[in-house]
């Protein structure tokens, strides 16, 4: 007999694991120089920078997803695969046009580090990547389903 919890366990895992790869992926190396300089500036020019960000980041977790469910057999539904993606694009959207995280880093006395440090060492890259890797943990188990 199959433990339907496994293979729920060993879903979610493979899930999240493709996600941070397309995480790692798509905020790097898919992400362009333009979109990455203009995705916080203000009003429509940055809403679409930051846009083609998300919509070129999801996409790659969607191709990572894709790829891990067809080599391991995972019994992924098309549903709540949309629904983790979902969960990924808004809230990475949200925390991309900047001014959001900075709010929240102030609303909760974390400020001072968001301001710290320069560039990819500053502590607002850093609470971005948590915030993201905290929504890509939604987003799998989301898209595990149930």
């Amino acid at each position: 007999m199959i433990d339907q919890t496994a293979i729920t366990a060993a879903t979610f895992a493979a899930v999240l694991g493709a996600f941070l790869v397309g995480h790692q992926v798509g905020d790097y190396w898919v992400q362009t120089s333009h979109q990455a300089a203009g995705k916080g500036a203000p009003g429509w020019h940055g809403r679409w920078e930051c846009a083609k960000h998300v919509a070129t980041y999801t996409l790659t977790l969607a191709l990572c997803l894709a790829a891990v469910a067809w080599w391991l057999h995972l019994p992924i539904d098309l549903g709540w695969a949309a629904g983790g993606l979902a969960v990924s694009a808004v809230t990475h959207y949200w925390a991309d046009r900047r001014t959001t995280l900075a709010a929240l880093s102030d609303r909760l006395g974390l400020g001072g580090f968001y301001r710290a440090g320069t560039g990819l060492a500053s502590g607002a890259a850093h609470l971005d990547q948590s915030w993201h890797w905290l929504w890509l943990g939604v987003a799998a188990l989301v898209t595990t389903g149930h």
